[in-house]
């Protein structure tokens, strides 16, 4: 079976990488921009929050080694879905909680999936589902970021 593709914002990209490079069954994790309106954006450009960009990661899975529901819960689990366009001290659009699906069979998963962990939570959970579009590699020092300066998020 080949590998798919998933697609997540949970705030910094460099956290939100290094979790998801644990996870069982993930071959790649890529730090990128996914989300907004402006052709291959820079850093600088999405940290403006003009551009309609949220740091994200794009990940690359064996489906039979990790299910896209599995990945869905390190994703929930990794940040706090209820705040808006914010985690933690990051504030703004940029770093906003968003699943950008590829398939409707990865929209139907991630709306139950939400349904599901809005039970668990107070308040409401303002995590955008979206079509995914382009994503746009980010420049090579934010991959893996972590690992090579050996930080912690």
């Amino acid at each position: 079976m080949p590998t798919q593709t998933a697609t997540f914002a949970a705030g910094c990209f460099w956290g939100v990488e290094a979790a998801f490079r644990k996870a069982k069954g993930v071959i790649e994790v890529t730090s990128g921009y996914a989300g907004g309106f402006v052709q291959k954006p820079a850093y600088e450009q999405v940290c403006t929050g003009r551009t309609g960009h949220a740091e994200a990661v794009q990940i690359e899975f064996d489906p039979q080694k990790v299910s896209y529901e599995e990945l869905l819960l390190v994703f929930w689990d990794m940040h706090e879905p209820t705040q808006l366009n914010r985690q933690g001290p990051d504030i703004g659009t940029q770093y906003r909680s968003a699943v950008f699906y590829h398939s409707e069979a990865q929209r139907k998963a991630a709306e139950k999936s939400k349904e599901e962990v809005q039970k668990k939570h107070r308040g409401k959970i303002v995590t955008e589902i979206v079509p995914a579009k382009e994503f746009w590699r980010a420049e090579e020092y934010h991959q893996r970021y972590l690992e090579k300066h050996n930080a912690v998020c």
